[in-house]
């Protein structure tokens, strides 16, 4: 069990990267050299990044949380996860203690500005032991994904079972000639002119999905690694990386994430992403495309392949001619396939506590053996994690707070919340709002009423 959540991870105190499949131009170790040696490149290590530091200490940790459910959370006594934040964590940003306050991390700051009509919750959590860096990368899942399904697929009617396998395979099929084109160019065959692959990219994913979300972290690594601001400068000399970068390209880029989240809707052609990121840091928007055209191709090949393929023996065209052979060839994207066709069954509310808890008491486990009671977002240390609601060596305390003048966050009342390793109904979810409105209408004994909690789909 172990094992299968290890590549997922990334350790940001490890030397070496952990490998991508065999044939590709370029390697994860390449990489990892390229992304150490850009501007904002020292963020990236346990001792010169702010969150890391705290993590990795051994002593209390302290995080914020913004809620428009506290009255709910007060009233159930309970904290729950999200299989939006992290498998099954419950979203944060970091504090840092000062003597005059809680002072937020750059993101904590954002989440304050930008939901004015939420609560915010203080937690202080004391660790037997220092953590290792080692963080959630979701873009790699798609490995958990297909096991989950594999071995929960009983808990299908035949007629969803066979929806799901054919909806992945149709898309497959609509998407293998640009997967085919990506994997030619991670193995450094350039098989189309620039604008030429802006334009398929942008075509292509509303037919596969993850795709947007690819794009999406490519472009934040991009903004957060090689931004030099005075924005991001005064941020970094903090430990910090710039949180507002990766934001503004999200909700720039889709008109509708302010209602829900969804990088599935993420696919800016050449010239909107040009404009998009002179919006954002002028400096970086001429070669943004030149840095999307070189490094999705790789980060592709290593989330749709996984570590023990050959990209040189891969064809899309072939692998969509049914499921079986699509999972033994690409079994990652797959996984990742079948994953976001499950959310469109009708009946994906009953289905969710069988597939998304399995795999979040499945990472609980994982993470409390490796004595993580904080995991964060690994595809980047900048700022997002969570608490990890089942680890039994920490204390944790809660507090409701407040906001002064100066941006800091002073506790006014202390809370006595357990925290319960199961995730909130999906119906109190932004998804699950979304995408199945009308929830039956909840208890009238307000103290038997789920406790509701807030989640990010990037993590």
């Amino acid at each position: 069990m172990y094992a299968a959540w290890d590549p997922v991870h990334t350790d940001y105190a490890a030397d070496t990267a952990l490998p991508g499949p065999r044939g590709l131009a370029e390697s994860t170790d390449d990489w990892l050299a390229i992304h150490h040696g850009a501007p904002n490149g020292h963020l990236l290590h346990p001792d010169t990044n702010q969150m890391l530091a705290s993590l990795t200490s051994g002593g209390p940790v302290h995080l914020m949380h913004t809620t428009p459910y506290l009255d709910a959370i007060r009233a159930s006594g309970e904290l729950h996860g999200s299989g939006g934040c992290l498998v099954g964590a419950l979203y944060c940003a970091p504090l840092t203690p000062t003597p005059d306050g809680l002072r937020p991390h750059n993101l904590g700051t954002y989440l304050l500005r930008t939901k004015p009509d939420t609560k915010t919750l203080v937690f202080e959590v004391r660790p037997e032991a220092p953590a290792p860096p080692k963080g959630l990368n979701y873009l790699h899942l798609g490995g958990i994904h297909l096991d989950t399904y594999l071995t929960h697929r009983g808990f299908l009617t035949a007629g969803e079972d066979d929806h799901l396998r054919q909806s992945a395979v149709g898309r497959l099929r609509e998407a293998s000639g640009f997967l085919d084109l990506l994997l030619a160019d991670a193995r450094g065959e350039r098989t189309a002119s620039t604008t030429a692959f802006f334009h398929q990219l942008a075509a292509t994913v509303p037919h596969m999905p993850f795709l947007g979300y690819l794009y999406f972290e490519v472009l934040s690594e991009y903004l957060l690694l090689h931004s030099t601001s005075p924005e991001t400068k005064a941020y970094a000399f903090a430990g910090e990386m710039n949180n507002r970068l990766y934001k503004e390209v999200a909700f720039s880029a889709v008109k509708t994430m302010g209602r829900l989240f969804d990088l599935a809707l993420f696919n800016p052609d050449r010239t909107q992403l040009t404009e998009l990121i002179d919006r954002i840091d002028p400096a970086l928007a001429l070669g943004a495309d030149a840095y999307v055209r070189r490094r999705l191709p790789h980060l592709f090949a290593c989330a749709a392949l996984g570590p023990d393929r050959d990209a040189g023996a891969v064809s899309f065209r072939h692998a969509g001619t049914d499921f079986d052979t699509l999972a033994t060839m690409a079994p990652h994207l797959a996984g990742q396939l079948v994953f976001r066709e499950m959310r469109t069954l009708p009946r994906y509310p009953a289905l969710f506590p069988v597939f998304e808890q399995a795999k979040a008491t499945s990472v609980y486990a994982y993470w409390n053996n490796q004595n993580i009671a904080v995991p964060f977002n690994g595809v980047l240390p900048k700022g997002e994690l969570g608490l990890n609601l089942a680890f039994p060596r920490a204390s944790c305390t809660a507090w409701v707070a407040e906001t002064c003048e100066r941006g800091l966050l002073h506790p006014t009342e202390q809370l006595n919340l357990l925290p319960v390793p199961r995730l909130a109904d999906l119906r109190g979810t932004a998804l699950g709002r979304a995408a199945f409105p009308g929830p039956p209408a909840p208890p009238a004994d307000p103290s038997t009423r789920p406790a509701l909690v807030g989640a990010t789909s990037a993590a």
